[in-house]
């Protein structure tokens, strides 16, 4: 979206929205990921409102299919070590030293969450619909770290979804890690990344075609 656009969507909000709904607005359009994160990241008061925000998504069945980890302070050198341990056993033919450079991730943000979902077999609610509410808790937990004025990255790949990784974080063999959301202060804050304008993926279906 260029920023005739972008004013123009604002000027239309400001005209039918309050001023408190308008800086919620604000708030919500302006995250976007940043990489990497420096200190500080979230005191525990910050780091509960994060953690409520994600118990607000949607979840069919109230089944509570979400699972986080947090890894912070001294824990993120074991982080480290298990990354480059993963690593290694996926990879058995590379010398150990051609992983270790995965030790630097753990240290790219004070804090890490890793976003994990339990979804229940004996339940009638989709797996699918289970992951949904997972990654709707993930994405309400990205929005609280913006609205706090922190910054956060959401990384996946094949550590995330290897279960070696899995077991060593004490993840049940039920659970499965989803990715991991980096937490913490931007080095750098430039202006907010350039969107495309929503009518590119929005249709409005205006009923059965007539014969």
């Amino acid at each position: 979206m260029d920023n005739s656009q972008s004013c123009h969507t604002n000027d239309i909000a400001s005209d039918t929205t309050s001023p408190a709904q308008q800086a919620f607005f604000d708030t919500l359009l302006s995250r976007q990921s940043y990489w990497p994160l420096a200190e500080p990241g979230p005191n525990d008061t910050e780091l509960g409102l994060i953690c409520d925000a994600a118990m607000r998504a949607p979840d069919h069945g109230a089944l509570r299919p979400w699972r986080f980890a947090l890894i912070r302070d001294d824990a993120r050198a074991d982080f480290g070590e298990v990354l480059v341990d993963v690593a290694a056993r996926r990879e058995p033919a590379k010398p150990r030293a051609e992983h270790e450079h995965r030790r630097r991730l753990a240290y790219t943000a004070p804090l890490v969450i890793v976003i994990a979902a339990a979804p229940s077999g004996d339940s009638h609610i989709p797996e699918t619909e289970q992951l949904l509410s997972v990654g709707a808790a993930a994405m309400n937990m990205l929005n609280a770290i913006h609205a706090l004025g922190y910054g956060g990255f959401w990384a996946t790949g094949a550590d995330a979804y290897d279960p070696n990784l899995q077991a060593a974080l004490d993840f049940e063999p039920s659970e499965r890690v989803l990715g991991f959301l980096f937490v913490g202060t931007p080095k750098s804050r430039g202006p907010s990344a350039a969107r495309p304008p929503h009518s590119l993926y929005v249709r409005e279906w205006l009923g059965r075609a007539s014969i």
